[in-house]
C-alpha cells in the first residue's frame, strides 16, 4: 500500500513538472535562444589552442549533389588568421558551424574558375563585409582570369551593396569594404611553386596542377612555424604535387572512385540519360584516383591524407570501402576520407597533430 502511494506521489510531481514546463514551453525556449546567441556571438575559436596551423573542410562534396557535403571549401588557420580555399554552395554556412564565421575571413585562394568551387563567393563577400564592418574589399588570389570572376560577382552584387549601404549606414557597413578584390598569380609552367603571400608568419605558395582543359588551375601550400599544409585542388595525378607535399604534415586531396563513377555511367546508360552519362564518362580523366592520392602521398612521405571533393557521394559510411580500393594499402600514414567539419591541429614547431570533428 506504501509502495502505491509513493508512485502515487511521483507520478503527480512528475505531471506537475511536466505541466509547469509546458505552460512556461515559450519563456523557457526564449532562454536557450538566449544562452545560445550569447555562445554563438562571443564564441572564440583560437581559445585554449596553441599557436600553429591547421586545416578543415566547410565543404568536402562535388558538383553532384549531396545531402552531408557542402561544395568545395577548405579553411586554414595561421596563428588566428583565417584563410579560404575556393568556396563552393554551403561553404559559408559551414564557415560558422565550424567556428570560424565569415567575419574573420583574410583572403580567398581559388584553385581553378569550376563553378563549384567559386558559387559562394558573393555570400562569402557581402557576410565578411556585414559582419565586421570590413574597410576593404576582401582579397581573392588565383590563376589569371580571377579578375573576371571578381569583376562579374561584384557587378551581380552592386545593386544589393548599394541597399544595405542606404539601410544600415556606412559606418555599419564602410562603400570601401564592399567587393572583391583580384590578386591574379602567375606561376611556372614547369610545375614549381611561387610565393604569392606572405604575412604574419605565413608564406602561401601556389603550383600549377593538371586539371586539362581547365588551364590554368593551382594547387597551393600552406607554410607556418615549421608545419606544411599542401592542397591539391582538382587535379589528375601530377608531380609538381607530390614536390610541392614532400615531408609536409598533411596533403588535402581531391579523390573520385573510377569504380564507381563508371557504376554510374552505367545507370544513366540504362535509364536512357544519354547526356549524363557522357559526363560520368568525361569526369573520370581529370581527377585523381583514392589510390592515386595515396600514391602521391606515400611517395612525397606525407603523414596525412585528407581526402576532399569525394566523387561520387557516400550517403553510407560503408560506401568508404568500395570508393578507396586499395588505397589504405598503399599509404603507410594516416588516411581520412573527409567530411564536412573535419579539421587538423598542427601546433607550431612541433609534430603533433590532432584530428577534431567540428560538428
Amino acid at each position: 500500500m506504501r509502495l502505491v502511494r509513493i508512485l502515487a506521489w511521483l507520478a503527480l510531481i512528475g505531471g506537475l513538472v511536466t505541466g509547469g514546463a509546458w505552460i512556461f514551453r515559450e519563456r523557457i525556449a526564449i532562454a536557450l535562444f538566449e544562452r545560445g546567441m550569447d555562445a554563438a556571438l562571443t564564441a572564440d575559436p583560437f581559445k585554449g589552442r596553441p599557436d600553429g596551423l591547421s586545416v578543415g573542410l566547410c565543404g568536402s562534396g562535388s558538383p553532384i549533389p549531396s545531402p552531408d557535403r557542402a561544395g568545395p571549401c577548405t579553411v586554414v588557420t595561421a596563428g588566428r588568421h583565417v584563410f579560404v580555399v575556393d568556396i563552393g554552395e554551403g561553404g559559408v554556412r559551414n564557415l560558422t558551424r565550424i567556428g570560424y564565421g565569415a567575419g574573420r575571413v583574410e583572403a580567398v585562394f581559388l584553385t581553378h574558375f569550376h563553378s563549384d568551387h567559386i558559387d559562394s563567393l558573393g555570400a562569402l563577400m557581402l557576410q565578411r563585409w556585414a559582419s565586421s564592418a570590413a574597410a576593404t574589399a576582401l582579397p581573392v588570389y588565383g590563376p589569371p582570369g580571377v579578375e573576371s570572376v571578381t569583376a562579374g560577382f561584384n557587378e551581380a552584387y552592386k545593386l544589393d551593396s548599394g541597399y544595405r549601404i542606404a539601410h544600415h549606414g556606412p559606418k555599419i557597413v564602410p562603400p570601401s569594404g564592399f567587393g572583391l578584390a583580384p590578386h591574379p598569380e602567375p606561376v611556372p609552367d614547369n610545375g614549381g611553386e611561387r610565393l604569392i603571400y606572405a604575412a604574419n608568419g605565413l608564406q602561401v605558395f601556389a603550383f600549377a596542377v593538371n586539371h586539362r582543359p581547365v588551364t590554368p588551375a593551382y594547387g597551393y601550400a600552406f607554410v607556418y612555424k615549421g608545419r606544411r599544409v599542401v592542397i591539391s585542388g582538382d587535379t589528375a595525378p601530377a608531380k609538381s604535387v607530390e614536390l610541392a607535399a614532400r615531408h609536409a604534415d598533411v596533403l588535402v586531396h581531391e579523390a573520385l572512385s573510377t569504380r564507381m563513377v563508371a557504376l554510374q555511367h552505367d545507370a544513366a546508360v540504362r535509364a536512357g540519360r544519354a547526356n549524363l552519362a557522357q559526363i560520368f564518362n568525361d569526369i573520370k580523366g581529370y581527377h585523381a584516383t583514392p589510390e592515386q592520392a595515396a600514391d602521391i602521398a606515400e611517395r612525397a612521405g606525407v603523414k596525412v591524407l585528407l581526402l576532399t571533393h569525394i566523387v561520387p557521394p557516400l550517403p553510407y559510411s560503408i560506401l568508404e570501402v568500395p570508393f578507396l580500393g586499395d588505397a589504405r594499402s598503399r599509404f603507410k600514414g594516416q588516411l581520412i576520407v573527409g567530411h564536412d567539419g573535419e579539421e587538423i591541429l598542427l601546433p607550431a614547431d612541433s609534430s603533433e597533430m590532432r584530428h577534431e570533428r567540428r560538428f
